[in-house]
């Protein structure tokens, strides 16, 4: 009998870019050039628009073309002006739509920076504080809106300077985007923090609870026992600390890790469905187009599309 054919496994999982793939002939500035901050200017299409991640934080503003961006477990359009931080270590791709006929030659500008001595500088430098609040953001990504001109302008700005100067343009970059309010969060569950250390601390062990035992019958009342409050206080406190109700919150989790499980896996939708705590497919769909703002399917399908290839057909 004829070996049957071996069907080639698919790479789910983001590439770790490590320094010696920078080189200058992507887009990367020579070693030279920069310290702190890197900067990276090219087109598309290129081998750097891939699935990837690194362990700096990303700056990364489309200049030309449109299309679907891809940053963690979130997916969503693009066009020029769209302005994303991404913390270190956050998957991300954009993947363009409408390239003409020999690409284009500019699409991403791009600033690449360290956490360590940006947070040892913060540690002495109290004015610091704004940016630190900026960075914790970022690690679930953050989109900026109505930034594109000035972004770019800051970015060409970083990028013709050296030295002291340099670091002092970069430091301007980010200080308008720590003011920036007009922006929003990329992942599913944005927490909000507490005015006090105990009820940090309490919100702390509660949401590091949840995520872990997602999948397990949760109860709010039984919760607001446990800490000495009643339904009602409990209600405020949890909505107050975390921007959602609690079962809002339960179910943006549960659909955080379904949405991992779609794009990491090849498991059935109905298996997943249980397997992060929905008793049943209905309500499962339901909630999930709710929050991501499409099926786990179209989700799937579309998750597919980060590679830069055409998108598996996934049920």
């Amino acid at each position: 009998m004829p070996a049957r054919e071996q069907r080639p496994v698919r790479q789910r999982q983001p590439e770790l870019e490590r320094d010696y793939s920078r080189s200058p002939a992507l887009g990367y500035e020579a070693p030279a050039q920069s310290g702190l901050v890197r900067c990276i200017a090219h087109g598309f299409p290129t081998p750097l628009a891939r699935w990837h991640m690194h362990d700096e934080y990303e700056l990364h503003l489309i200049t030309a073309t449109s299309g679907k961006a891809f940053v963690g477990d979130w997916i969503g359009p693009f066009q020029p002006g769209h302005l994303v931080l991404c913390g270190p270590r956050l998957p991300h791709n954009w993947i363009s739509m409408d390239v003409p006929d020999g690409g284009v030659a500019e699409r991403d500008l791009v600033i690449q920076f360290a956490h360590g001595p940006i947070a040892h500088a913060a540690e002495q430098i109290p004015e610091l504080a704004e940016v630190m609040a900026l960075l914790e953001r970022a690690r679930l990504g953050i989109e900026f809106f109505a930034q594109g001109e000035r972004a770019a302008a800051h970015f060409h700005a970083v990028k013709a300077a050296r030295g002291i100067q340099r670091l002092a343009a970069f430091l301007g970059y980010l200080s308008d985007l720590a003011r920036c309010t007009d922006f929003r969060l990329l992942s599913s569950v944005q927490m909000q923090g507490e005015d006090n250390d105990a009820g940090a601390d309490q919100i702390n062990v509660l949401v590091s609870r949840i995520a872990r035992d997602f999948a397990q019958p949760l109860s709010a009342s039984e919760l607001a026992a446990e800490l000495e409050m009643t339904d009602s206080r409990f209600s405020r406190f949890f909505r107050r600390a975390t921007g959602n109700t609690f079962t809002d919150f339960v179910n943006r989790i549960r659909v955080n890790r379904a949405g991992q499980l779609l794009m990491d896996t090849d498991r059935l939708v109905t298996h997943i469905c249980y397997e992060v705590g929905f008793n049943n497919i209905a309500n499962f769909n339901r909630r999930f187009l709710e929050i991501k703002g499409l099926t786990p399917s179209e989700f799937r399908r579309q998750a597919d599309r980060r590679y830069g290839g055409r998108a598996s057909e996934h049920r």
